[in-house]
C-alpha cells in the first residue's frame, strides 16, 4: 500500500493559538470522550479495555495549544482535569488529527514525519495504534457537519424547506 504524499503542512496563526489556549480544558474533554465514547467506546477489544483501565491519557493539538485530558473508566472514556504526566499523550498539529480522522493520512507517515508524537508509555501508545487500525471507523467528513446537513439529518422537512444558503466566499456588499 502507498501512501499518499503528506500536504503541505498548515499550522494555525499564533494568536488563534493564543486564544484558543485561553479556552477552558475541561468541557473540551467532554466533547471529546463524547464523540469517541459514541464512535469507538463499543468497539475496543476487552485487552485494549483492560490495558486502558485507569490509564491517564492526554491528546494535545499543539499549534492550537489546546490539551484533551481524559482516561478509560472501565466502560467509557471520561474527561478529567489535565494531567502534568499523563501515562500516554499523543501531540499533533490540528491539521494532522483532521487528517487523520479523515483517512487521509496514516499514523505511522505522520510519526516518522516528526508531524504526530506520542510520549509516555510508548507499548500502551502502540496497542492502541493497533486497536484504531483494526477497527472499523466512519471517516470524518466536515461537509457532514455542516448546519445544513445536521439538520437534514434531524428535521428532512424543515432542511428541504429553507432557502439556500449563500457560499462563504461571496464578496460582501
Amino acid at each position: 500500500m502507498t501512501t499518499p504524499p503528506l500536504p503541505t503542512p498548515f499550522t494555525l496563526p499564533r494568536p488563534v493559538g493564543a486564544l484558543l489556549s485561553c479556552l477552558p480544558a475541561y468541557p473540551g474533554s467532554v466533547l471529546l470522550v463524547s464523540a469517541i465514547n459514541l464512535a469507538l467506546a463499543r468497539q475496543l477489544p476487552e485487552d485494549v479495555t483492560t490495558l486502558l483501565k485507569d490509564k491517564r491519557l492526554s491528546i494535545r493539538v499543539r499549534d492550537a495549544r489546546l490539551g484533551f485530558d481524559f482516561t478509560w473508566n472501565g466502560r467509557r472514556f471520561a474527561p478529567s482535569a489535565p494531567h502534568a504526566e499523563p501515562d500516554l499523550a499523543i501531540s499533533a498539529n490540528a491539521q494532522d488529527f483532521l487528517l487523520l480522522a479523515q483517512r487521509r493520512q496514516d499514523p505511522d507517515t505522520l510519526f516518522f514525519n516528526r508531524r504526530l508524537v506520542m510520549e509516555g508509555d510508548t507499548e500502551l501508545g502502540l496497542v492502541v495504534k493497533n486497536a484504531l487500525d483494526a477497527l472499523e471507523l466512519p471517516v470524518l467528513d466536515p461537509a457532514a457537519w455542516s448546519p445544513r446537513a445536521v439538520l437534514a439529518r434531524w428535521a428532512p422537512g424543515l432542511a428541504e424547506r429553507l432557502p439556500p444558503f449563500p457560499p462563504f466566499s461571496a464578496p460582501r456588499r
